[in-house]
């Protein structure tokens, strides 16, 4: 186990986690098609899930991307997937993604999490900023943001475009890892 907080732990993705992603996925299935259509669509089915288990395995430890998932520590339920995506190595940057199970949500258990999360990625893999693109009206996620002091920088025009919709605008936020 990476963390352990409130009765829940954060670790990364790997390969048992197959069924609990694809079952956490189609039961957040509305929650996710908008903001996290890839994800969905990845994980329709166990098969599919697999694959992308497997795929994100290998990228977390190539350092190219960090998927976590967030579960019950008591009967292991997945209730949250973290990810540390979009990683620059050069500039010490990633952005986070992040969804929470709909019986879950509204509690604080994402920001806790991505708390966690931001002082493991600035303490263990060194990154020195992070970011949270999000959309304005996405509410819960501007509230994890804020809660983990990232600050608003600017906005991204145009830049998103959920299927069956006009582009949004995006906004930035972002993290600086504190000078010691």
């Amino acid at each position: 186990m990476l963390i352990q907080f409130d009765g829940f732990e954060i670790n990364p993705i790997h390969q048992g986690d197959s069924w609990k992603i694809c079952d956490f996925v189609i039961s957040n299935a509305d929650r996710l098609k908008r903001f996290f259509p890839k994800t969905l669509e990845q994980n329709l089915n166990p098969t599919l899930s697999k694959i992308y288990v497997e795929k994100r395995t290998k990228a977390f430890q190539n350092n190219e991307g960090f998927v976590f998932t967030l579960k019950q520590s008591e009967t292991h339920n997945l209730i949250g997937l973290i990810i540390i995506k979009e990683v620059n190595w050069t500039i010490k940057q990633g952005e986070f993604a992040y969804a929470i199970d709909y019986n879950f949500a509204g509690k604080g258990l994402t920001s806790k999490a991505v708390k966690h999360l931001s002082t493991y990625a600035f303490k263990t893999l060194g990154l020195e900023r992070l970011q949270i693109v999000v959309h304005k009206d996405n509410l819960p996620s501007v509230k994890v943001a804020l809660n983990n002091n990232f600050k608003w920088q600017k906005t991204f025009k145009n830049t998103f475009t959920p299927h069956g919709e006009l582009p949004l605008d995006m906004e930035l936020y972002e993290l600086y890892k504190e000078i010691e």
